[in-house]
This record gives C-alpha cells, structure tokens and sequence, in this order.
C-alpha cells in the first residue's frame, strides 16, 4: 500500500525543466518592447507565481502598466508556440509517474503558469499518467492560495486525507500549508535547498527516486 492515495504536483521545476524556453520566450518580449534581456539565472529566479509577475520583475523597475501589459503579451504569445523547444522532464520523472500510476496513486498538477500552457504541456509530456492539470485562470486564485489545489483533488475525486502536495518552490510550500495537505520539496529546480529550508522546508527529495521512496513506501 502507497504513503499516499493522491500525489498533485507544481509542474516547472518540479517535473519539468522549463528555464531555457521561459528565458527565450521573456527575451523575446522583452526586445520587441525595447527593453534589455535577462539571463537565464535571472529569469530562474523570477518564475514561480505566474507569467505576470515573471513580466514584472523582468522589466526595467518604472515601467508603465501600459508598456508591461504588452510585454505580458508578447511572452504568452511567443511561449504557446516555443515552449517545447527545449523543455523536457527531468530524468527518472516518467517512470516515477509510470510507478505511482502502476501503485493506484492518483496525479494531478498545479501551476501558476496560464491554463492553456500547463494543460498543453501535461498531455504533450505526460499524457494519460496526469489525469487532471489546473493551471492559472480568471476568476481563480493562484498559488499559494489553496483554490488550485482542492479543484484538483476534487477532479481526481481523492479526499485531502491521504494527498500530498510536491514542489520546488517556496509558493509550494506555503501552498501545501494553505491546503491544509503535507509537503515534499524536490531540490532539483529552481531554487536551492538553503532556500527551501529557510522558507520551512520539512522533507526534501534530491532525485525521483527517492521522491518515490517516500510517495510508496508505507
């Protein structure tokens, strides 16, 4: 018997490596609007919360709301069609997938990154083993707020007790915290593991199989 009955997952970072197309698609926004480029390490450091946030933070500081909207524009635009290009799960992801499937754990994702991107990227990468992908959306409120992650439950039909939350991130950790459910940080993404400690991290996974070890070991 499975740890856990359902496991729901923040996707970049966490089962896929998405920097390099996210910088390419933020460079590419941010030259059409004129403004200078990020390097990748930059961008890192900027995703987590949403598409708007990773646009705000990597314009220049005083940019008017006008000039950033465009800019939002230019990303989502450029990314829908340029977010495969270097994107890929990170090694040992599929045959985790492949064994919680096998094990009767039920999968979902959750991102903050905009609704058709995550459902795009989930059925291109992933397919049948992530039934249920929630990404960000009018009228629904984002990660670290529990909204995203409860739907996603509610899809899957699993309860709370018995369900799991994994990410990379802070905005995970707090996300887990709102839900009420337990959190596994994986130290693989984007941000290190004295950054997930110091934003309370309690169990850390270094590769997928040992995120397995502790999804399926009773």
């Amino acid at each position: 018997m499975a740890a856990y009955r359902a496991a729901v997952f923040d996707l970049d970072g966490t089962l896929l490596n998405t920097l390099e197309d996210l910088a390419h698609s933020a460079n590419h926004a941010l030259k059409v609007c004129g403004f200078p480029p990020r390097t990748v390490e930059e961008v890192r450091a900027f995703v987590g919360n949403g598409v708007g946030l990773l646009i705000r933070r990597a314009v220049p500081p005083g940019t008017a709301p006008e000039a950033e909207a465009e800019c939002l524009a230019q990303f989502r635009a450029h990314y829908l069609h340029n977010m495969a290009n270097k994107t890929a799960p990170y090694p040992g992801i599929l045959p985790l997938l492949d064994h919680l499937q096998a094990a009767g754990v039920a999968t979902a994702v959750v991102s903050n990154k905009f609704d058709r991107a995550v459902k795009d990227l989930c059925r291109d990468y992933f397919g049948l083993r992530i039934p249920v992908a929630i990404g960000e959306r009018p009228g629904v409120a984002r990660k670290p707020a529990p909204d995203t992650v409860l739907r996603a439950l509610e899809e899957l039909g699993a309860p709370r007790e018995g369900a799991v939350y994994i990410g990379d991130s802070d905005v995970d950790i707090e996300t887990a915290r709102a839900a009420g459910l337990p959190c596994i940080s994986v130290s693989w993404g984007f941000r290190d593991i004295p950054f997930l400690l110091a934003h309370g991290a309690r169990t850390i996974a270094h590769t997928p199989a040992e995120l397995e070890e502790l999804l399926l070991e009773p």
